[in-house]
């Protein structure tokens, strides 16, 4: 066997997999396939000539965000190319392997232009690219959040037929309100398809969520975030994600858009095995603060926080899956392994791709971070073909 780009060692590294941090580690990769990672080996196949030494720095797997609407300035709502790529590659570049491109609230034809750009899209230099989370526009005009409240419609059972018979496969999650009309009708057909169905932008009560579940609702979107939330007599929507172990639960772990000690009671109510971390990512991560846009409506950003300019509503956020990594271990306590899981293997595991990817195993494919004593990535690789240079 030849030597390839995406054939190589690392090793003296704090290796994170699923079950626990090995220290001195190394991680061996064959043609952008995990073929060995645990303890330092003692010996050296001739066919590995790039050999890379950590110097003791932690080794992650890529991390898997199935919410981000976009970065660098561009939005995946801009349904061209070049957005596509400058958002993959700006949160490529941040350790984010894979996602889901994801939608807002919009007219029929927006968001078909954007399903259109997504089923021809190439990987060029960034993340790749798993499918689109439809965010919208089947949501609870009570809870539009930065949702442009002009374009929300009941559930569209036609559109989504027409739309899974164009675009095979490439829907991946569909966020509505359980509580409208025909949304139960909605999540049966999402379920026929293994398309996602998820609770988001919802007025739902506590038993219209388990109605939902029980017709086959299994995620919620930035959880607690524009949702009927949690009282003692009516638990709500937040009440019956919180509880109900068939739902998994999304978190952004910004420090803004949720109380640290919310995030603490979500996680301890679902645990690590049922917590998403997500970015929610707009348009402004990675930018300075300013004036943009979000389905036409205008944001500022501030200090970081973007907030629709008119109703102060906070409007995604600026942050990537490493930002949410490290306030998750560095301001919850949460140790790197269990951080991991909610970043990497709990998206890849949702979307059914967790023998392909969301850690460092073999047979696996070789997506990974290296960070540096700051924290930040110092090489990124996907599939063993490394971004940063």
């Amino acid at each position: 066997m030849g030597t390839t780009a995406n054939t190589f060692r690392i090793y003296n590294v704090k290796l994170v997999k699923e079950e626990a941090v090995i220290d001195n580690g190394e991680l061996r990769v064959e043609d952008g396939i995990i073929v060995y990672a645990g303890p330092k080996l003692p010996t050296l196949p001739l066919h590995f000539e790039l050999s890379i030494d950590g110097e003791g720095r932690w080794l992650l797997p890529g991390f898997v965000d199935v919410h981000v609407h976009g970065g660098a300035g561009a939005d995946f709502m801009d349904a061209t190319p070049a957005a596509f790529r400058a958002i993959m590659r700006f949160h490529a570049c941040r350790g984010t392997t894979a996602m889901l491109a994801t939608t807002i609230t919009a007219p029929k034809a927006r968001l078909e232009a954007v399903l259109h750009t997504a089923s021809r899209y190439k990987p060029m230099g960034g993340a790749r690219l798993l499918g689109i989370h439809l965010e919208g526009p089947f949501i609870s005009p009570k809870h539009p959040g930065a949702q442009n409240p002009a374009h929300i419609v009941p559930p569209r059972p036609d559109w989504l037929r027409e739309w899974l018979a164009r675009f095979p496969g490439l829907l991946r999650i569909v966020t509505l309100a359980p509580e409208t009309e025909g949304a139960l009708e909605l999540i049966r057909l999402l379920c026929s398809h293994s398309v996602i169905a998820a609770a988001g932008h919802t007025d739902a009560a506590y038993e219209q969520m388990l109605a939902a579940a029980d017709a086959g609702l299994t995620h919620a979107v930035h959880t607690y975030n524009a949702m009927r939330g949690l009282h003692h007599r009516e638990p709500g929507a937040v009440g019956a994600v919180l509880t109900d172990q068939r739902i998994s639960a999304e978190l952004i772990t910004d420090g803004r858009h949720v109380h640290e000690a919310a995030l603490r009671l979500a996680l301890q109510a679902k645990g690590t095995a049922k917590t998403l971390l997500v970015s929610d990512a707009m348009a402004a991560a990675g930018m300075p603060d300013g004036r943009y846009e979000l389905g036409g409506l205008g944001v500022t950003v501030k200090a970081g926080t973007a907030r629709l300019t008119e109703s102060g509503a906070l409007a995604g956020s600026t942050i990537t899956l490493l930002d949410a990594y490290r306030f998750a271990v560095g301001q919850l306590g949460v140790s790197p392994v269990d951080a991991c899981r909610m970043a990497c293997l709990n998206p890849a595991r949702l979307l059914g791709m967790d023998g392909i990817c969301g850690s460092l195993a073999e047979g696996k494919q070789a997506d990974a971070i290296l960070l540096g004593e700051d924290g930040e990535p110092r090489q990124v690789w996907i599939s063993g073909e490394p971004l940063l240079t």
